[in-house]
């Protein structure tokens, strides 16, 4: 039989052979994950504020920088470090898109609209963390070259409570006209709803343990009321709101940045530090586990401690549990791995 039919059974005790899964999701993310945007793990070094990065970067006098170490898998982290009292402790601003103003882009898919996004980081507070740490994310239309944002999808502690909660804001009229003027403009801003999750992700008992946050956010279609903002903690839906009203009939741009926040209107009440990781935005859902292709299943809850299988197969594989190689390719229990199998095992 040609080598291209012949098939190949093997036992995980025999796999040492396979070839080597990418370190992490963030390796060659572009051709694996064609719906994702952006995919940035911290781990490439040089400066946040380049092209194909971030366009505003607050460290916060080097409070909120990587840090070597700190990451999901030992690797590198943003750091977020409070002092006893602070309020900011700084912030990422990542655009993509079509944006009014040259300020906003650093060349993530200039010429798209995107009017539904999904994004994902992975979120630790240190052992013996005190409070709600409030501003968390936001996804939002940045409308004009001043500023001025036509939406906000917010993902943020409770006022009073330890969990998160969604807060979708509307900057326009129901004719379209952008009313916000400049950046966060409370006094033209309309709240249409909060609602917050179930998870008390702030009680104590998630400390020093990576969470997988997930929000999805869909702009509504000119004139109607379909919009849409949700949010994940690991699988779990935590809190939904439909037939929301983002922007009246205003269409002139799509979603266009995502800010990772570090914002504690209360001022924190001791030293303290929060790290992000393995941050993703994308156009269909992304889930809480690395790509299939690293074999690494990051916990949603849970310890510090990836469960990493120590030949690189994909989570939960189990000794004595039959891979094939057919026509080239590995496949675990009929699903595809997406590697190519050795010239001399075919």
């Amino acid at each position: 039989m040609e080598n291209s039919r012949r098939l190949l059974f093997l036992t995980v005790a025999f796999a040492a052979t396979l070839p080597a899964y990418p370190a992490s999701e963030c390796d060659t993310w572009q051709d694996r994950h064609p719906d994702w945007i952006f995919c940035d793990d911290f781990e490439k070094g040089g400066a946040l504020v380049a092209p194909n990065r971030y366009w505003e970067y607050e460290n916060n006098a080097g409070d909120f920088k990587p840090v070597a170490g700190t990451g999901i898998r030992g690797g590198t982290a943003m750091r977020a470090l409070w002092q006893t009292g602070e309020v900011e402790a700084g912030n990422l601003k990542l655009g993509f898109g079509r944006t009014p103003s040259a300020t906003f882009s650093k060349g993530i898919r200039p010429n798209s609209d995107f009017r539904e996004i999904y994004y994902r980081m992975f979120v630790r507070m240190q052992k013996g963390f005190k409070g709600n740490p409030f501003k968390l994310s936001r996804a939002t239309v940045m409308a004009k070259a001043d500023w001025s944002q036509a939406m906000i999808a917010h993902v943020w502690g409770q006022d009073a409570g330890d969990k998160l909660q969604l807060d979708p804001v509307r900057c326009t009229d129901v004719v379209g006209s952008v009313k916000c003027t400049g950046y966060n403009d409370m006094a033209n801003i309309q709240w249409i709803g909060a609602k917050a999750g179930s998870t008390r992700l702030f009680d104590g008992t998630h400390n020093d343990a990576w969470v997988c946050v997930e929000t999805h956010v869909k702009l509504n279609d000119a004139g109607a009321s379909n919009g849409l903002q949700e949010f994940w903690l690991g699988d779990t839906l935590e809190a939904k709101r439909e037939g929301l009203n983002f922007l009246g009939s205003y269409s002139a741009y799509g979603i266009n940045s995502v800010f990772l926040e570090n914002h504690w209107n209360t001022g924190s009440p001791q030293v303290q530090e929060r790290y992000f990781d393995n941050f993703v935005v994308s156009t269909k859902r992304i889930g809480c586990a690395e790509s299939a292709a690293t074999g690494i299943q990051v916990p949603s809850h849970g310890s510090r401690s990836s469960n990493v299988p120590s030949i690189g197969l994909p989570t939960g594989t189990a000794a004595g549990m039959v891979i094939l190689a057919e026509g080239g390719e590995w496949s675990l229990n009929g699903r595809k791995i997406g590697v190519p199998v050795p010239n001399h095992v075919r």
